[in-house]
């Protein structure tokens, strides 16, 4: 819950207030300049940071040594950062020209220092999860996504307010000509501001090098920049391919915009499923070498289904609220929702499923399958969205993380078994389905009717979870008192 203050509170703040703001603010044009040149960030990360986070959790354990792992995997983010900034501003107007912003290639440069920034701080968040200090984590990671918020309410909210009424402010603390860019210049200062505030983690980093030690960890880590740059496809490739590939180029941004804002309300699951991560992930490795760590397994995957589905239908069924946290230029995309959600549920039972690969040290083969999933995503955009549009690209986020799924369960299976209740999770699943698709047949017009029967339909999901699950309940309601009465 602590790590999920520090991950998934922030992210809420950051996308549903932010998207909700920018989406009456910005239209679907300003918002689809956002989410492109985002989740361009996305995958220029993952390359930069070069899968050095997990090495650093898996050599952080297996060295005992965690300054020197700490010094080696800091200093190759390092390097590369500043390699990337250099040829990021060398090559800013070609960048632009490419990427159809010819016209502001500030957008570029400010995009670069974001980028350097955040992937710097990579490895000191990873320290501070490694050390268990979830307090710290979140505290940063909150201060970080309160001083965005603050800044972009001033320069887009407060100070066009006060300039179209008085006309009084510099040009030095207000310029109404960069408008967008406003939203990159907040986070630019965000992360400096992390920056300064991690400066005491890097008191471990030393200038000694071993390159046995970095041999081992490029070795575990950079299947990973595989893994990652195609998770990043799967993610946010669609927002590119998007704007590239819809027929009409006058309709192209806003379509992105359109798109991307409802997908930012099926990214809700997606916050859940990143929450889980920060927690699992330094968690497989501390309870791997434990008798029962696959029944622990079992159980954890378990509990991140079945919370997985009370999420995604609670989301659905309530679509109609939650529509209003856009704006209505941007709502057009509603129907995309449970599809997305549905495939970012498949997701995080994927990343439950990595504990076969991460145990056995066979990363490689995460490589493979991710590379599958970002061929199967870019395939199916290719081919649906001239014919469909951004339904195209939904639907091919399903396919792919099904199809990982898929895989990486079968796989795992001979690999490393581990006593999944599959057939009763997937009858969970098949519920879930189940009971949206009634709300979506009966579907009344009046709204306090539609809401009325979504309500006693989550009731009723919940309620056979309960009873299905009664042991389960139990032992979680037991632990939670015992947690409450120490």
């Amino acid at each position: 819950m602590i790590y999920g203050l520090g991950s998934i509170l922030p992210r809420v703040l950051n996308y549903l207030l932010l998207t909700t703001f920018y989406t009456y603010l910005l239209g679907t044009e300003g918002f689809g300049i956002l989410s492109e040149l985002y989740a361009e960030i996305a995958i220029v990360l993952v390359i930069i940071e070069f899968g050095m986070e997990s090495g650093y959790f898996r050599h952080a354990k297996t060295e005992g040594d965690t300054r020197k792992v700490f010094s080696h995997t800091f200093g190759f983010i390092l390097i590369l950062a500043i390699v990337w900034l250099v040829l990021a501003t060398v090559y800013t107007p070609g960048i632009a020209q490419m990427l159809k912003y010819a016209d502001h290639p500030e957008y570029i440069r400010w995009v670069a220092w974001i980028i350097a920034l955040d992937a710097v701080t990579l490895i000191p968040f990873a320290r501070i999860r490694q050390e268990e200090r979830p307090m710290r984590f979140a505290l940063l990671k909150v201060l970080n996504v309160v001083i965005n918020l603050v800044l972009v309410f001033l320069f887009l909210g407060i100070f066009p307010a006060i300039q179209n009424k008085t006309g009084d402010l510099p040009a030095w603390l207000y310029n109404p000509d960069i408008g967008v860019g406003y939203v990159f210049l907040s986070n630019l200062a965000a992360s400096a501001v992390m920056l300064l505030l991690l400066l005491p983690e890097f008191r471990s980093f030393s200038f000694g090098f071993d390159p046995k030690l970095m041999k081992k960890i490029l070795l575990y880590s950079a299947p990973l920049v595989i893994v990652g740059l195609a998770g990043s496809i799967n993610d946010s490739g669609d927002k590119i391919l998007l704007k590239f590939l819809w027929p009409d180029p006058d309709q192209a941004q806003a379509m992105v915009g359109e798109y991307s804002a409802s997908y930012r309300i099926a990214i809700l699951i997606t916050l859940f499923t990143q929450m889980f991560r920060y927690a699992f992930e330094p968690f497989l490795f501390n309870v791997s070498g434990q008798k029962d760590a696959k029944e622990t397994y079992a159980t954890v995957m378990k509990y991140f289904i079945l919370s997985g589905l009370l999420l995604c239908l609670g989301t659905t069924l309530y679509i109609d609220l939650f529509q209003y946290l856009l704006g209505p230029e941007t709502r057009g995309g509603i129907r995309i929702v449970p599809i997305v959600m549905l495939g970012y549920l498949f997701l995080g039972i994927y990343y439950n499923l990595s504990v076969w690969y991460k145990i056995k040290d066979l990363t490689r083969y995460a490589a493979l399958m991710a590379g599958i999933g970002a061929a199967v995503t870019i395939g199916l955009n290719v081919i649906l969205i001239p014919e469909i549009g951004y339904m195209g690209s939904a639907l091919a986020t399903l396919a792919c993380y099904l199809v990982m799924m898929v895989i990486s369960y079968f796989w795992g299976r001979k690999v490393y078994p581990i006593p999944y209740e599959t057939g009763r999770l997937v009858g969970w699943i098949l519920l879930a389905a189940g009971i949206y698709a009634i709300s979506w047949l009966l579907r009344p017009d009046a709204l306090w009717l539609r809401l009325s029967l979504n309500t006693l339909l989550f009731l009723l999901f919940t309620g056979i979870i309960a009873r299905g699950e009664r042991k389960l309940v139990r032992s979680l309601i037991g632990q939670v008192r015992a947690r409450f009465r120490k």
